[in-house]
């Protein structure tokens, strides 16, 4: 028989086994995941907003899978830097990315990515959200937001705002407050939450607007001066502190949020262990109970739940990056 039937015959006789193995191949890895360390890129310096809960959910998470989960910090380029690793890492569900409201900004306030923030990741669910707190230097001249308010439009152009870097946040979070407030302040970039802080401790630079979490400790050491939180109601933390709204910027609300994601194409059996194990580490007491402690909401979702959500985020940001003229510094 010539050689091109019995080659004809073998493929005819073998695919439905290579496609029964094909198709069992990735519910195995699953099966067998993890077997090792999982890493969980997280795209801020040490030291910022999300450390804290983003250190014990993986303490926690680690506890759960029998495996290490490992935080890899890869700050820079309005959390770019750290996601496009993620995007560009094998989808086996053993390289997480730390998300935030800054991946959302960052998918308008740059351009030309190598990657797609909305397209190129396999959400698994939300964590968390947390308001964020608009902190002065002692030494400023301003107990009130409309103190400051009045302060910076006496003196345009001459007070400065620090962030943990362009894209982040900090930075639009300040970016909408001074336009909805009408005023023009200057945008002090840092890498990372930790700089940002400590300068404006220091009072090289006013102010800044970083979430609540990290900053208790130093608004009752009286080492930072509180003036409004962005969210819509009130911290029980800091029961006397307005909101931006009640401060007078009517209709300001945003959220510090944090979720996790894969790469796309991750299986969908690790994506859904991934989801519950994350949703039992949230519902722990250890987790409940420094999240109350520190003011943060936790938050559950489905994948499907994150997605839409993501995509309700960028465009909501894309829109304030529009009208506040927002630009990478």
């Amino acid at each position: 028989m010539p050689i091109h039937r019995l080659i004809a015959r073998w493929c005819v006789a073998t695919l439905p086994v290579l496609c029964v193995a094909l198709l069992h191949a990735p519910m195995a890895a699953a099966q067998d995941y993890p077997s090792r360390a999982v890493r969980l890129i997280v795209p801020f310096s040490p030291g910022g907003a999300v450390d804290g809960p983003t250190r014990l959910i993986a303490q926690e998470m680690s506890k759960r899978i029998g495996q290490q989960v490992m935080i890899d910090n890869r700050p820079g380029a309005g959390a770019t830097i750290g996601s496009e690793a993620v995007a560009k890492a094998a989808p086996d569900g053993y390289t997480l990315l730390l998300a935030s409201q800054t991946n959302a900004i960052s998918a308008s306030l740059y351009p030309k990515l190598n990657f797609d923030l909305t397209e190129d990741f396999a959400p698994i669910t939300l964590l968390s959200r947390e308001q964020g707190v608009l902190v002065v230097n002692p030494a400023f001249p301003a107990r009130t937001l409309a103190e400051l308010i009045a302060y910076v439009k006496q003196h345009p152009g001459k007070v400065d705002y620090a962030s943990s870097g362009n894209g982040s946040g900090q930075h639009l979070f300040m970016a909408l407050f001074t336009s909805m407030a009408g005023l023009k302040m200057n945008h002090v970039p840092y890498r990372g939450s930790g700089q940002a802080t400590a300068d404006v401790l220091g009072g090289q630079v006013s102010m800044s607007l970083p979430g609540l979490s990290s900053m208790l400790g130093h608004i009752r050491a009286g080492k930072l001066r509180p003036l409004a939180v962005t969210g819509t109601r009130r911290s029980p933390a800091l029961p006397d502190v307005p909101t931006m709204a009640e401060a007078g910027v009517k209709g300001y609300a945003a959220y510090i949020w944090m979720g996790l994601m894969a790469p796309k194409n991750t299986p969908p059996a690790i994506i859904a262990r991934l989801q519950g194990e994350a949703h039992a580490v949230l519902a722990s007491v250890e987790v409940q109970t420094y999240m109350t402690n520190a003011s943060i909401e936790p938050v559950v979702s489905t994948a499907a739940e994150f997605g839409t959500f993501f995509r309700e985020e960028k465009k909501r940001w894309a829109v304030i990056i529009k009208d506040t003229n927002a630009k990478i510094d």
